[in-house]
This record gives C-alpha cells, structure tokens and sequence, in this order.
C-alpha cells in the first residue's frame, strides 16, 4: 500500500482492509513506517521505532491489523524502553506488559514505536533534553502541545490513525488541539492503569487516545475499558458501545458555555471568535446554549495549590525509585529545572497538606457534580490561545519554584485540570480553524461522570457537520510518495 493511499483511512478503515484480504498486517506496519521515515525528521514525534511481532487476526477486533504508537510514559511493552522523557530513566527496559499494552494485544493493534513525553510528562509542551523539541506538523515553529505531543504530532502528520496518549491535567486534549485532531478523556476508572499503579497522580491520570475520527477513538475505548482486579476505581459500564455512540443522534442538549477561564485567565480574540462560531453552529443543530457560570468549588489559587501539592509529592516518589533503581542522582545532569524544582517541592509537602489537598480534590468533584444536576454539556475552550511558540514555556523558568512551575502551566491550559479532578469525562473536538493562520482551534465538551457516550454522541453529530479530516498540515505523510 502507497502512503498516499495509506492516509486516506482512518483505523476503522484499515481494519476493514485487513478483514477483507486486500492488505496484510506486515504491509500495513511497513506503510507507516514509510510514513514516519518521510516525516519524523522534521516533527520530531517518534523516540524509536522496530519491528513488530504481533500477528493478530484479521476481523477478530475493529482495529485489528491497525499500526499503533505507544507513549514513552505509563504504559510498559515487555522488552522496549520506557524513558519517562527523562535522562534520569534513560536505558530503563520494561520487563513485562503493563495491563493496558496486553489490551492494546487482544484489540489487533500493532506497536512499532513509541512517542516523545516531556520529562515525567510534566508539561504541557513536549520539549525534553533527552529527545529534544517535538514540533507541530502545521507550523513548526510551534509547541505540538504535551504531554501527549509526540502522540498528537504523530497521529496528525499521518503516521498512524491513532496513538496512545495520557493526561492528568490535559495531556490528551492540549495536543488533540494544538494538532487539530480528537482526543477524549476519559471518566477515572474508565481504564486500568495497573498493575504497577492504583492510580497516577492519586487518580488525576487517565489513559486514552488521540485520533483523527471519532469513531476510531470510540473504538479504542471500547477495546482498553474496564477495571483490573484490585482497581482502586470503576466506572459504570456504559448501556451500549462507544462505536455505536457515534452515530446515534445526541438529542437536544443544554449545553452552558464558559468562554473564560477560572483564574481570570482570558481568551485570545481568535479562540473567542472560534467559540462563537462552534455555539452558532451548535445552536443550529438544535442544541440550547448559553453562557454559564460554573462554581469551581475552590478558589483557582487554592486550586493550583492543591494541585501542584498532589503533583508534586508524587512526581517525588517516582523520581526517588528511580534514582534508587539506577544509582543515579537526583540533579541538573538527570533532570530539567522544571522537574528539579517539583521534586524539591514535593519534599516539602507535608502529610496534612497532602490529605487537605485530596479534600479539595472532593469538593471540585462534588462542585461540577451539581453544574451536571442541570446541564447536560460544559463547552470550553479547550485552550485561550494558539499553539505557542517552541521554547516559551521555559522562559525564565529556572528562577520558578515547583508552584510556579505549575501555576505557568496551569495559566497556559486553564480550561482542562478541573475535569481531571473531578474525574469525569472530557473531549477536545477540532470544530474550527483560525482564519489568520490556518492553525487548528479546538473545543472542549465536558460532562458528568460516566457519560463518555453522551459525548461520543455529541462528537459525532459535530463531525458530520463540520468535517476536519480534509483538512491536512504542512508535514503531511501523504505529500510523500514511497522511497
């Protein structure tokens, strides 16, 4: 199969393929090799790639046959490497599957590579000493966004129709939006993060994917759901599958809208435009829109405080066990200022501090719990403004302790950490593209806990009305005809 051919499916589409006989597994991988040859070196998305030696069955999953891309962070391959974007775990050799890659195994997926995290994923850019800056395929002089960036630079490049990505504080939807393309949250508990974790980040973590249909990130998420023994959290079982969610009408939603952020933080003229634009277009597909005000449940300060308190005490914990499994030391030649400034935090968190921190965690659960009571929908922004120049985010950041580290991430994505606390489900949608740049926007749907499907729905009704998979980036697979 031509790459120019290859990128006109999405992983639904490929699988098709696969069942019907007219491509083979190893032709497909071979394929996107092909196509990470042709735009990695410009990107910068892909840390490795090899051979696969999965050999699913054609027609046993939706996505069986489908080329994969796993993230350097949270999920562990037996054999491969698992870095953290961190010269601190450089080398670091998975022993065994994590549960999610022995369910990426039973979907038919085939893992060749794994993509580029900023240290520890604690950022939302992915700019790492260890791998260096991944660059946004539709301008590269911007951030692709992070922690996810590698995946969302991968996925929107043409490499592969989807890729595994993490978020805990937005790190599925800031490169879905930075890359325009879609990326879902999932409800805590949707997916199991063990056996190693109970839970990452005392359950703000979750994994997911992005992708560049709905319909294939549904798909996914039907493959990977579903709780482990010993799980410290569940979700309910939806009533039918995600896939089947994507083409069932939503219904007439109240949806709120909150057009600037908690914290005072405002959105850039361009975003506000794109904002009014996907309400108009929401309002005419019979959906009931207007302006909300959504109590938090904390004071943003408080909020950001008790965030950087729970990251930063376990960002400590895991760069102690690796330190210890390493003999390496915890200083500027194995970590980044950023990283090194929240371990130093970290240590300084007390136990009650931890503990009032979780208490807050609760109440912005219980707090947008009781907006759900009366909304079906939140829309957001799913960032204020444009991707941001490669090499912003570390400006000055040398001089920032590990609240300050935070508390700049947190004002460049304050749309997207609430709905990581309270747990529930989140989606960026690539409705819209700003009209100066070209660059793609994208927009944030929230709902209550569990109802993934209610967001499928709506996703899918939004693709149908305003398509994005014509709309290509500069660094795109399917500019390059096969060596």
């Amino acid at each position: 199969m031509r790459i120019s051919e290859y990128v006109r499916y999405d992983a639904v589409g490929l699988a098709e393929l696969v069942a019907q006989g007219a491509v083979t597994p190893a032709e497909l991988e071979a394929t996107a090799r092909g196509a990470a040859q042709a735009v990695n070196p410009r990107i910068n998305a892909i840390v490795e790639t090899w051979r696969a030696d999965d050999e699913p069955t054609p027609g046993s999953t939706p996505l069986a046959g489908v080329p994969f891309l796993i993230k350097d962070i949270a999920v562990a391959m037996a054999g491969r490497r698992m870095e953290l974007g961190s010269r601190l775990a450089a080398g670091n050799v998975s022993g065994a599957d994590s549960s999610l890659m022995r369910r990426f195994r039973r979907a038919g997926l085939v893992t060749f590579g794994r993509t580029t995290t900023p240290e520890m994923a604690y950022s939302n850019t992915t700019e790492p000493v260890l791998y260096g800056a991944t660059r946004n395929p539709w301008d590269l002089a911007r951030s692709a966004g992070g922690s996810s960036g590698g995946a969302g630079a991968a996925v929107a490049a043409g490499v592969v129709p989807i890729a595994h990505a993490t978020d805990a504080a937005g790190s599925i939807r800031i490169p879905a939006a930075h890359n325009g393309l879609f990326g879902l949250k999932p409800t805590r508990g949707r997916v199991s993060a063990g056996p190693d974790f109970d839970e990452i980040f005392n359950g703000l973590g979750v994994h997911g994917s992005v992708s560049r249909t709905v319909r294939d990130s549904a798909a996914l998420l039907d493959q990977i759901r579903g709780p482990e023994p010993g799980d410290p959290y569940s979700a309910p079982e939806p009533s039918r599958p995600y896939a089947e969610e994507v083409t069932r009408h939503p219904g007439s939603l109240r949806i709120g809208v909150l057009t600037h952020a908690w914290g005072g933080r405002r959105t850039t003229p361009p975003v506000a435009d794109a904002l009014s634009r996907t309400v108009h277009l929401l309002e005419s597909l019979g959906h009931r829109v207007a302006e909300a005000e959504v109590d938090l449940g904390a004071g943003w300060d408080e909020f950001v405080l008790a965030n950087a308190r729970l990251s930063t005490a376990n960002l400590t914990a895991s760069i102690d066990e690796l330190a210890a499994a390493f003999d390496r030391p915890i200083a500027p030649s194995t970590l980044e200022p950023p990283t090194l400034a929240s371990y130093d935090y970290g240590r300084r968190v007390s136990a009650a501090q931890f503990v009032t921190a979780l208490t807050i965690r609760n109440r912005v659960a219980r707090s947008l719990a009781r907006y759900f009571d009366t909304h079906d929908v939140l829309l957001t922004p799913t960032l204020p403004e444009l991707p941001v120049p490669l090499g912003s985010h570390a400006e000055d950041a040398d001089a920032l302790d590990g609240l300050g580290w935070l508390r700049r991430l947190f004002d460049l994505a304050p749309f997207s950490a609430a709905f990581n606390v309270a747990g529930t489900p989140a989606m960026s949608v690539p409705v819209t593209a700003d009209a100066g740049t070209g660059l793609p926007i994208g927009m944030q749907f929230a709902a209550g806990h569990g109802l993934e499907g209610r967001l499928f729905r709506l996703a899918g009704q939004l693709e149908q009305a305003s398509p994005w998979s014509g709309r290509t980036p500069a660094v795109w697979a399917g500019n390059h005809e096969d060596s």
